[in-house]
């Protein structure tokens, strides 16, 4: 069965922020550029990594409008999220959002208290079907207290006919079977981790964190994913999950928030990404990231064997 919504890489856009936690516009529209030029076409803004869950409605505002003006004229398929504690407060940021110009949303399920099931339904329902003329993508993760499964999935594709993705980043690889089994009218976005075990049931897509580091090793992880070369695919992933390891372990010693992952590898990649998170949350210390730097330096180093971005796919 095809699913709703075509294949794709889709990488988040982090947030450079000054000293005063304002916006640092400049960086952040080339980021964006950067992001393009690497390839990477499907972008999106304000999920966990993005900050969405910390930004003010001034904020939100802003950074959307600049994000429209960096992506329509460069054939980005771009996607904003809204993360919020009610219908109210979704719909509110959706029509900022649809306002500037935007049809594509990310949406995860309130999380000040764990929906029941009728509760679901009547999320979906309230949100996706107010503006028929939108396309969304559910962002399924445990912050907000309720995974949805493969049968959840199922109940929901024939009431919502504009829901067309997922977002998943559990580990479960019976989860991300269950997925893909029960609801193949949707286009499942699966992590590095899993990607690949998605693959083995059908089309899937990647949500990539590690893009900004390994951009050409990202783009060829996908490409075996789509042509199914599962004797090529899972040593490859083998090989560059190691690496990614390899190189940010340090930073991973102090449970933070993904943005400050994010951020850190983005940074680790040359672009110049402040490691700032807004308040009240905690960066990568420097320390660590310095720590990192070196492990990353020292891989690409041209002294050994091959450098990470130039390896073949039979690493």
């Amino acid at each position: 069965m095809q699913p709703r919504s075509g294949r794709a890489i889709l990488v988040s856009c982090e947030i450079p922020w000054d000293e005063n936690e304002n916006l640092q516009e400049d960086l952040f529209r080339k980021e964006v550029r950067h992001f393009v030029a690497l390839g990477f076409k499907h972008l999106y803004i304000f999920g966990t990594a993005g900050e969405g869950y910390a930004v003010d409605t001034n904020r939100f505002s802003r950074i959307a409008k600049v994000f429209f003006e960096e992506t329509r004229d460069n054939a980005v398929h771009a996607q904003v999220g809204v993360i919020g504690l009610s219908t109210a407060a979704v719909r509110e940021r959706i029509d900022i959002a649809s306002e500037i110009g935007f049809d594509q949303f990310q949406i995860s399920l309130p999380s000040w208290g764990a929906l029941q099931d009728r509760e679901v339904l009547r999320f979906f329902r309230d949100v996706c079907l107010h503006y028929p003329d939108a396309r969304f993508l559910h962002y399924n993760l445990l912050r907000a207290k309720r995974l949805l499964t493969g049968t959840d999935y199922r109940r929901l594709v024939d009431e919502i006919p504009n829901l067309v993705a997922t977002k998943n980043t559990s580990p479960d690889l019976n989860h991300v079977a269950a997925l893909m089994r029960e609801a193949p009218q949707l286009q499942h976005f699966f992590g590095e981790a899993t990607f690949p075990t998605g693959c083995l049931y059908g089309e899937c897509s990647l949500l990539s964190s590690f893009a900004p580091l390994f951009p050409q090793r990202t783009l060829e992880l996908f490409r075996l994913g789509c042509e199914r070369s599962f004797s090529e695919l899972f040593p490859f992933q083998r090989d560059y999950l190691l690496d990614v390891y390899n190189v940010i372990s340090p930073i991973l010693r102090e449970p933070l928030m993904d943005g400050a992952y994010d951020k850190a590898l983005l940074r680790l990649s040359g672009f110049p990404m402040p490691l700032q998170l807004l308040s009240p949350y905690a960066s990568v210390s420097e320390e660590a990231y310095l720590e990192s730097q070196r492990a990353f330096d020292k891989k690409s180093s041209p002294t050994t064997k091959q450098p990470l971005e130039t390896q073949s796919t039979q690493t």
